[in-house]
């Protein structure tokens, strides 16, 4: 069995630890040996935390045999994004000017994810700074490729996550999004990610001392795990949800709401904004559509979700003029070419003043009681994570025509951030040799509703991964 273990699920992972069939180090030690069999090829795993996740295991094993409750997640390795801090651990963000930036303790997700026995095994990588584009590509630790394709991207921000998860580095991966960048790493590594609502899990994004950040970044950003199972997903959600002093935005909503009532409706939304999907998206949405049908649910085809256009461009608009002012500064931390992406995000959109700056914070709360209303009516919406395939790595960041390219095709992920809700992406199938998926939308904080739905949909359609990656061409599943 040792030879499987790091193909299992996280909740087998931890079953098995649980019951004793096999023992935490056991499952470390299998994960470990994945990684340096496969990381050389994809290079998602950026610090890994070899000794520290084998004294953990030792620690759960101790504890079992001492007849202590493990947590539900007992033994399970997972990976930590370069944005989120483990205790005695670098937060390099990618950039070298932060290679030595050790956390003193863990960010809140880590350490919920620890008190439910699961165990960080490394940092995973990412564009630096979260800043210089979608594709997984940071100035301290190199390219991350697609584990499927390397001709293509793995996606991002959180494109170390999916491309471990996805060749079984690790059950779980621990990212955030703040416009698609646990979901779109999802798609194009062929696994599953939440987005939670705004204030579902608590966070602390403060890594360079005591400020927040301004009001649109406290309210985009949102840590969410990755996994190649749904059910990996909902035990995730579980651990993650709650309270925590470092965040009072975090909310004390319960997990599960209340049922709705009569076959759940959901709003399928092929192309949002009419601005153009591929063939073969379409055709996952297609069939995401069908699986749910054929589950119960009254699936209704709309032509679009509410105040598309207006809320993508204000977003923009806030975030530009949020971010301006640091600009200058952050610039000279990207390294060479890591400031393309967000200079022509900035002449595209420049900066308002403070009085119209006023006026977009009172539009954004009118688009979410638009969207509010909406989902009254649909408590699901079904759609598209990336309007295209997985595209080659950089596109964002080679010219004009690929930043808008790129930021059109991620639209229903951006307008999802902005307005708070739940959404959950889950594969659908292969078009082309690649992964394709959608993503399964919800009222805020019924993240129960979409995992449901995804669930729906993964058994009917099926899972992609572990993977094994090549070092050229298209893998083989």
């Amino acid at each position: 069995m040792r030879d499987a273990l790091w193909k299992l699920s996280a909740s087998a992972q931890a079953r098995a630890v649980r019951t004793g069939r096999v023992s935490a180090a056991e499952l470390v030690d299998s994960h470990l040996e994945r990684i340096a069999e496969v990381n050389p090829h994809v290079n998602a795993v950026t610090q890994l935390m070899a000794d520290a996740a084998r004294e953990a295991a030792a620690r759960t094993d101790r504890g079992r045999a001492a007849g202590e409750e493990l947590g539900p997640l007992a033994g399970v390795p997972f990976t930590v994004k370069e944005t989120t801090a483990v205790k005695g651990v670098a937060t390099t963000l990618g950039t070298p000017r932060f290679r030595d930036l050790v956390a003193t303790e863990d960010a809140p997700p880590v350490a919920r994810l620890r008190a439910a026995g699961a165990i960080p095994i490394g940092h995973s990588n990412m564009p630096t700074l979260v800043l210089a584009g979608m594709h997984t590509r940071s100035e301290l630790f190199g390219d991350t490729a697609n584990p499927w394709d390397r001709d293509r991207t793995p996606g991002g921000t959180s494109g170390g996550d999916g491309a471990a998860v996805a060749t079984g580095m690790a059950p779980l991966g621990l990212g955030n999004d703040s416009g698609g960048s646990v979901r779109i790493p999802a798609q194009f590594c062929g696994v599953t990610a939440l987005k939670p609502s705004t204030g579902r899990f608590p966070a602390d994004h403060r890594v360079l001392g005591a400020d927040d950040p301004g009001p649109a970044t406290q309210m985009l950003v949102t840590d969410g795990p990755l996994a190649r199972h749904v059910g990996d997903l909902r035990l995730a959600y579980e651990t993650l949800a709650g309270t925590d002093p470092r965040d009072p935005r975090a909310l004390p909503v319960p997990l599960y709401g209340p049922p709705v009532a009569g076959p759940v409706k959901v709003a399928v939304v092929t192309d949002p904004g009419g601005h153009g999907v591929h063939p073969s998206v379409r055709a996952s949405v297609e069939s995401a559509a069908a699986a749910l049908e054929d589950a119960g649910y009254d699936v209704r085809e709309v032509a679009n979700v509410p105040r598309l256009d207006e809320a993508l461009e204000t977003y923009g608009r806030l975030v530009v003029t949020e971010f301006a002012p640091n600009w200058p500064v952050v610039r000279g931390l990207l390294g060479e070419g890591g400031d393309r992406y967000i200079e022509a995000a900035m002449e595209r959109t420049p900066p308002v003043s403070a009085h119209a700056f006023m006026t977009l914070m009172g539009t954004w709360l009118n688009i979410r009681r638009s969207w509010a209303l909406f989902l009254d009516t649909y408590p699901l919406v079904l759609g598209p994570v990336f309007t295209e395939p997985p595209v080659e790595p950089g596109l964002e960041s080679r010219d004009r025509a690929g930043r808008e390219r790129v930021a059109s095709a991620m639209r229903l992920c951006t307008v999802t951030s902005f307005v708070g809700v739940p959404a959950v992406a889950v594969p659908t199938g292969l078009a082309d040799g690649l992964p394709s998926g959608v993503q399964i939308i919800g009222r805020a904080f019924r993240e129960d509703l979409c995992l449901d739905a995804a669930q729906a949909v993964e058994d009917r359609l099926g899972t992609l991964t572990p993977v094994e990656p090549r070092t050229e061409g298209r893998a083989a599943g």
